[in-house]
Formats: C-alpha cells, structure tokens, sequence
C-alpha cells in the first residue's frame, strides 16, 4: 500500500467534501483564523458552537450572494430544566433576532452591505462595508461570543464613520421578551430577554466609532434579568480563551497542526455547565448539557484535561468520576452509561456499551496524569470496581462482553467487540502503575491479567480482512470497521501495519477521514482522530503526520471550520466538545509519545518526523508539574530530546521511535 491520497469511489464522492484544493480560511497573526470574502466565494453558509459556564450557542451564519451578512442564533440554557427531565431538557431557542433592524443611518435602515472578512477566535467578528452614497459610507464591525459565567450570548457592534461628514444613528428600542409555558419548566417559566445597552440618537464625526452591544439571556420566574457590561464581559473571554491558548504550546515547522492544535483546546475547554450537580463536561451539539457520559467524558476527554492546567476542567473530571462512583453494587450490574438532568437521572437506553472499561480506562490514565496522591486514592475503589465488572464479563475466549459499543447500535457490535476488550486491557495496565504507586501488593496482577488478555484480543479478533491481516471487530464481522484502529492506541502492535493499511485504504479513507464501516457513507470524526493517535503510537510517524495535516486544513481552514466534528450525516457534523479532546491527545499521546507511568513518571516516545528538525510541547501542567519538552534533531535517526521542570532541565540522545522514562 502506497501513502498517497487515493481517488475515491463514486459513493464516497456523494459525501460534503469539506478541503478544497485552495482553502477558504486563512491563519492570522494574532492567533485566530479570517474568511475573506471575495464575492466569487459567495453564497456560503457554516455553523459553530460556543460555551460558557450557563450557556452555549450554535451561529448559523454566513454570507449570501450579495454579500449580506446571515445570522440565525440558536442558544441553550443548560440549567434551566424543560419537562420531561431527560438527557435533552435544556431551555433551547433559535431566533433571528437582530439589533440592527432598529438602527438606521443618516436615516435609513442599513442596507448595500458588503462582508469584508470573518474572524474566529474563540468569537465570531465580522467587518462589513455599507456604502449608501449620499446617505453614508460605514464600516460595521460584529462581535459575537458567551458570558464566561452568565446565561448570555454577548452582541459588540461598532459603527465607524468612513464618509466625510457627520453621521446621523438612531438606535431603536428594540427588545425581546418572552416568558416560557410554566408547565412545560421544572421550575416553571422561565424568561428570555433580548435586550440593547444603548438607545437614541447619536451623532458619528468622520473616522469616529460608535459602540453598542446587545445580549440576549434567560433567567426563571422571580429572578432579576441579567444585566451585563459587554465590554468587561469581552474581556473575561478574551483572558479565558488566551489561557487555554497559551497553555500546553505545540510549535512544530507545521502552522496548521499547531494552530489547529490551539484551536482544539478552546472547544474542548469551553463546553463545562455549572450544574446543581457541580461542573459537568458536556459535548453539546444542542442536546447533550448538564450531564456525563463513559465515552465522552470518561474516556475521551478527562484524561487530557491534566495536561492543560485548567482547574475547572480538572474539577470536572473529578466530579463526573464522583458522579459513575455513586452507581458501584454489589451485585456487578452495570454503571450506567450517561449521568444526566445535573445529576438527578441516569440514561441507560442500550445497555452495558463497555460503560466500565471506559471508565477504568479514564480514571486510571486521568489519575495518574493529574499527579494527585489524594484524588488517586479517592478514584481507586472506582477503577477497582470497573476492572473487577469487567473481568466478570469475560467469555470463554477470554474477551469482554458487552450489549453494544459506543456507536449504541447504530452499527452491530456482536457480543464482545474490540473496543470494549481494548479498553480493559489499557485499564489494566495504567491500574498496575497506579497501585504500585499506592502502595497497593499485589499490584502487578493487573499486568498479568493485562497480558493475558493481550493474547486473547490476538487469538479471538485477529483475521484476515479483505485481504489485511487485521482484526474482526465482532465474531462474525465481515466488513472493514473503523475501530480497528482501537489496539493500536492501546500498544497492541502485532497486526499493526497490516491494521493500518486497511484504515489509510480506499475502503475506509476519505477527505473526511475514515468511514464507520467500509461500503457505507457515515462517518465519525472520533474514530479518525483515534487512528491518527493509534499510527504514531506504533511508530508510523510519517502517514500520522501526512494525515493529520489533511485533516487539520479541512477542519480548521475548509468549508466547516474551525474544530473536530461529531459526525455526518448524524447530527450535521456538530461541534462536539470531546472531540477536539481527542484531536489533543494525538499531540499529547500520540506526536511526543506521553503514556502515564505513574503519579510523577511517564514514558516519552517523540515521534519527530523525518522532514521537521524540532518540536515543542511547553507549559505541561500534568503530573503536578509544569514542564516543557523540546525535541531536536542531531543528524539520521538521532534525536535530542530536553526535559524542563521548573528550573531543572536534562537532556537524553536517542534513537528515534526510542522511549525514555522520565521521573518529575
């Protein structure tokens, strides 16, 4: 098999190709990334997701064929409850409502709009030219982004004077209020408020700006509206997406892996509820909020939040723990799949997907990377449960049943599947070091039963596939599955080329990374970023990288910008928050090699490709330091690797592909 992008199939080609041969995004010098917008690339039309701590909101936005710009603001209030109390029970509102309607200039209503250029960075602006001939010429300048902390989407609009003589504005009154059917709440109405800072009559000199904002925000019955000031309130966001920015640095010769890098920290950071059941990572996509599930949460994300030093990320982490704990019995029945309603209800609508072998997976690795000796004791009667359920759950072939995966029978998993087994077999081996570092005996039982079933996976998934040597995902499995990519993140390397000539082939490789199950048309961004992970862990450093940076131009600068995505055709490729948790970790994990060994110890096997001479990775906040890795290259194989924790630094030559053991 050759590394080239193959020429796709016709069924394939029916998918929305979202990286074009020139993309429609550009990178800016302040961190973030512009639309230009010539009107050769009009209509175009996007949609992205943004969280604060009570709200979060989905823009569908865009530019029409006369330049206009289009803007529909779907919002989502996570805490205020509708009924029925169930995983979807968020207040949700999409309005078009717009402050400008009520504005004119020089005594008209704003008309001959012109967008110049869309930015993002954890905002959205928008600069747009109106010209009006004698009636004005203006510029109008957009901003968009949620209250870090209050039930708001936040609305700047600044008005420059760009004619010759003074402009006439008039702001009109025009609020929003509606009150909610009290019986369709918890807690019973509740009320939206749309709402302008600044209203009358103004007058702009030549080159002045005028600045007004907007919000729109929702409050229950009885309580004050919110009163908010936007520019202070553009400031907190501002600082928070900065820290997420500048903290857990990727520099490498490639812009776009590190800026989409930056990016992903902001979506994977943003999306946490401050719930009745404390704060709760939640994926989003206007319907997942104030709840917790094993995949995305426990496994996907909570493992990650230790290395980018964010203490609300990390509280999260330790209460959706917390929240699986209170499920443990003695009678082995399964934890519940998804914690939701702030914590006063369960989802359990598939059954056992591998809920426990998530979590061992996730509180292991996340105990270990957080560096914590009191949180560690507190998570082990958790992991201990979980691998105890599951080696309950193994079969007579010695791999673990479960009623379905993650993908809850979308697809068909069998009886036992590879995902389920694979993440069991991690959660062995991360329980080995934790216990030691516990002070706990027996600890290396954990590395025993871990080999054991190493063996197992081998002898009961192993087969041949369309002519690869690779595995079965389920007894009876006869077509290629993307979460045959799932051993190799693991370390399980025996069909480890095979393996990943099957995922970078035709049958299961598009533009929009790999198929669910080869000859359909779905896909789901979490099982590519998982196999961009899984080749640099077995060393195929230079497909990761090739790949990855497809990858990272089609969702940071192609048609659907700027993060990881859920899926397609499911849910319209939404702006999932684990996701782009997922796409960290192939840097943190996959690219420089980090695998946890214990409360202050890891493995560091940098995967440095052949045609960059460096890397960094600098301000890691996990296992309670904070610390740089600097990797260069010497000459052939031979890599410089440095090491800074605080004021101490120590530098290791090694060949490349080579791990190094390092204690903090």
């Amino acid at each position: 098999m050759t590394t080239k992008r193959y020429i796709l199939s016709a069924f394939i080609l029916s998918l929305p190709v979202l990286a074009n041969a020139e993309s429609r995004w550009n990178m800016n010098n302040d961190g973030g990334i512009s639309w230009n917008v010539p009107a050769s690339q009009t209509p175009h039309y996007d949609h992205m997701e943004m969280s604060g701590k009570n709200v979060s909101t989905v823009l569908r936005y865009g530019v029409d064929a006369d330049g206009k710009f289009v803007l529909n603001k779907s919002l989502v209030w996570p805490m205020l409850r509708t009924i029925p109390n169930n995983t979807h029970a968020s207040l949700m509102r999409r309005y078009d409502w717009n402050p400008l309607d009520a504005v004119t200039v020089n005594g008209r209503s704003l008309s001959g709009e012109k967008v110049k250029e869309i930015s993002i960075k954890g905002a959205l602006n928008v600069k747009s030219d109106f010209e009006q001939g004698y009636y004005g010429k203006y510029e109008l300048i957009r901003d968009y982004f949620p209250s870090t902390d209050l039930p708001a989407l936040v609305e700047i609009y600044k008005l420059i004077n760009k004619g010759d003589r003074p402009m006439k504005v008039e702001i009109g009154d025009s609020r929003m209020i509606s009150t909610t059917d009290p019986a369709s709440g918890v807690t019973g109405s509740y009320t939206i408020t749309g709402a302008v800072d600044s209203t009358g009559y103004f007058t702009v000199q030549p080159g002045d700006t005028l600045t007004f904002s907007a919000s729109i925000s929702a409050v229950r019955n009885g309580e004050r509206t919110v009163s908010l000031n936007a520019t202070a309130e553009k400031e907190k966001r501002s600082d928070l997406v900065g820290d997420w920015m500048n903290t857990l640095v990727l520099e490498t010769p490639d812009p776009v892996i590190d800026r989409m890098f930056a990016f992903s920290k902001i979506r994977a950071c943003e999306s946490i509820y401050d719930t009745k059941g404390g704060p709760m990572h939640g994926p989003g996509g206007e319907s997942y909020y104030a709840a917790i599930w094993a995949n995305d949460q426990a496994e996907y994300i909570n493992p990650y939040f230790p290395f980018t030093g964010y203490a609300y990320g990390n509280a999260s982490a330790l209460n959706s723990f917390k929240h699986f704990a209170r499920f443990m019995n003695n009678e082995m029945k399964p934890i519940p799949s998804s914690i939701v309603a702030e914590g006063l209800d369960i989802w359990n609508g598939v059954g056992d997907r591998g809920d426990a072998a998530m979590i061992a997976y996730g509180a292991a690795r996340y105990a270990l990377a957080r560096g914590d000796m009191k949180e560690a004791r507190e998570l082990w009667k958790l992991i201990e449960w979980c691998l105890d359920y599951c080696k309950g759950k193994l079969n007579k072939a010695g791999v673990v049943e479960s009623d379905t995966d993650e993908l809850e029978n979308r697809f068909e998993s069998g009886d036992a599947n590879l995902c389920t087994s694979s993440l069991y077999y991690d959660a062995l081996i991360s329980a080995s070091y934790l216990a030691r570092d516990l002070g706990i005996k027996d600890w290396k039982k954990y590395q025993s039963e871990a080999k054991t079933l190493r063996s197992n996976i081998d002898k009961y998934f192993g087969k041949d596939m369309e002519g690869f040597e690779t595995y079965a995902y389920y007894d009876g499995n006869d077509k290629l599955r993307a979460w045959i990519c799932i051993p190799l993140v693991m370390g399980i390397d025996e069909r480890a080329t095979q393996t990943l000539d099957a995922l970078f082939s035709p049958r299961l490789w598009t533009e929009n990374g790999l198929l669910t199950e080869e000859g359909d048309r779905t896909f789901w961004d979490r099982a590519t970023l998982y196999a961009l992970r899984g080749s640099y862990t077995v060393g195929e450093t230079k497909r990761a990288t090739d790949f990855l940076h497809d990858y990272s131009t089609t969702r940071l600068l192609g048609e659907h910008v700027p993060y990881a995505i859920e899926a397609w055709p499911e849910g319209s490729q939404r702006h999932l928050s684990a996701e782009s948790g997922l796409y960290g970790r192939i840097i943190t994990e996959g690219l420089f090699g980090i695998r946890p060994t214990g409360l202050k110890s890891f493995t560091l096997t940098p995967h440095l490709p052949s045609d960059w001479d460096h890397m960094s990775l600098r301000d890691i906040r996990a296992f309670g330091s904070d610390f740089d890795i600097e990797v260069r290259r010497l000459n052939g194989d031979k890599l410089c690797v440095k090491v800074t924790d605080g004021s101490k630094s120590k530098k290791y030559t090694i060949n490349s592909g080579k791990s190094i053991n390092v204690k903090l």
